[in-house]
């Protein structure tokens, strides 16, 4: 029993770190985030491939929920200029941004976004959540990994 309630307070302990851990809106790491995400968002938005391949990292890895691991960058740059680019569109859920910092690395933004189907205008659209890896180039930052959950 006393190793179930130390194992219980180390527990309460780490998630209470997990929480900490979260960078404040007012910290720079939080600021650039939510600008990197503003820009690479405009960018699939606009159909900019351009910029949105400038913004993916080389090794780039996405995770959907519905279609599975991508871990070829042109490919998924491909297959959003075919099949989302002048149809879909994408609403960050404002104040849902959330920024925890990864040592040596870059950062981890978690957050909510909405899909808006231009050719399903009547569609009422959920927030899903979505997890990037963020990786720090010099003074660039890149779109290491994606998690898109619907």
């Amino acid at each position: 029993m006393k190793q179930i309630k130390t194992l219980f307070a180390l527990s309460l302990i780490g998630l209470t770190t997990m929480v900490n851990a979260q960078v404040g809106h007012d910290s720079e790491l939080y600021q650039t985030i939510a600008r990197m995400d503003s820009i690479y968002f405009n960018a699939y938005n606009t159909c900019d491939m351009e910029k949105q391949a400038e913004i993916y990292d080389e090794d780039l890895e996405f995770y959907h929920d519905m279609g599975g691991l991508s871990k070829d960058k042109q490919g998924i740059l491909e297959s959003i200029e075919k099949n989302i680019c002048g149809k879909v569109t994408r609403e960050l859920v404002p104040g849902s941004i959330e920024v925890y910092p990864i040592n040596g690395f870059g950062a981890v933004e978690m957050a909510l976004h909405k899909f808006h189907n231009k050719e399903e205008p009547n569609a009422q659209s959920h927030p899903s959540k979505f997890i990037v890896i963020w990786k720090q180039v010099g003074d660039h930052w890149k779109i290491s990994r994606v998690v898109s959950l619907h």
